[in-house]
């Protein structure tokens, strides 16, 4: 087979089928007398295994996994795809704790009376009282001042942001990201948005895990005619 014959199947130029060559993706590949590649079924199910894993792992990891199977270093490609279930998992699990955040809000009493010390506030989410001044500088958390010391006063929307803030930064989550989401349930008024973040969320993992199944089920394919046409030569 041409180049153009492997790209036509994947909407791909002829172009982009030799720059996977080159990068490894696809096995050693043989040229004519006239100096052009001639692919083979072997090559044609490879670029479909690259494809279908890129979906899941992302390019430059589905090139490493491909690099790494056509070496016969299947350790190191096998290492590779637990590590993105690993990652995958912990991030389900992030998911499941902010749900739960997001659960226990309505449950959490309300405070009342003055508003809580920024002591005060770090020890009923078991944070330092610089983690909150942290969130402060990047937005995260708006207290009000007292007129007299000057001190921070943090009320029930300051407790509330700081406890779904406390969540997302157990889950890894970037200061900015969740600075922006904190601004998004402040706008909205409520903790709806969030709710629909966490649909969102799930979608994407779920998205994401039939991805890698969809990888792993074409690299299967591959490896299998890679092994049969090793033990053929």
């Amino acid at each position: 087979m041409r180049p153009i014959d492997l790209a036509r199947e994947h909407g791909l130029s002829a172009q982009a089928v030799r720059n996977y060559d080159e990068a490894g993706v696809l096995p050693p590949t043989e040229r004519s007398e006239t100096g052009y590649r001639r692919y083979t079924p072997l090559h044609a199910l490879a670029l479909r295994a690259f494809l279908a894993l890129r979906g899941g792992h992302g390019h430059q990891q589905a090139v490493e996994i491909m690099r790494a199977s056509n070496r016969g270093d299947t350790e190191s490609a096998y290492r590779l795809i637990d590590a993105a279930h690993v990652s995958l998992l912990a991030e389900r699990d992030t998911r499941t704790e902010v749900a739960s955040a997001l659960s226990s809000l309505s449950s959490t009493p309300t405070v009342t009376g003055p508003p809580l010390t920024v002591g005060e506030l770090a020890r009923r989410i078991g944070v330092h009282p610089a983690t909150l001044r942290t969130w402060e500088t990047h937005g995260i958390l708006r207290p009000e001042r007292d007129r007299t010391t000057g001190y921070r006063e943090y009320g029930p929307d300051c407790v509330r942001d700081a406890e779904i803030a406390r969540q997302l930064r157990r889950g890894g989550y970037p200061l900015p990201q969740v600075a922006k989401f904190v601004d998004s349930l402040r706008e909205a008024g409520g903790a709806e948005p969030l709710a629909a973040f966490l649909d969102s969320w799930q979608a994407r993992l779920t998205t994401r895990s039939r991805r890698l199944l969809a990888g792993a089920g074409k690299l299967d394919a591959y490896l299998t005619m890679l092994e049969q046409v090793s033990a053929a030569g």
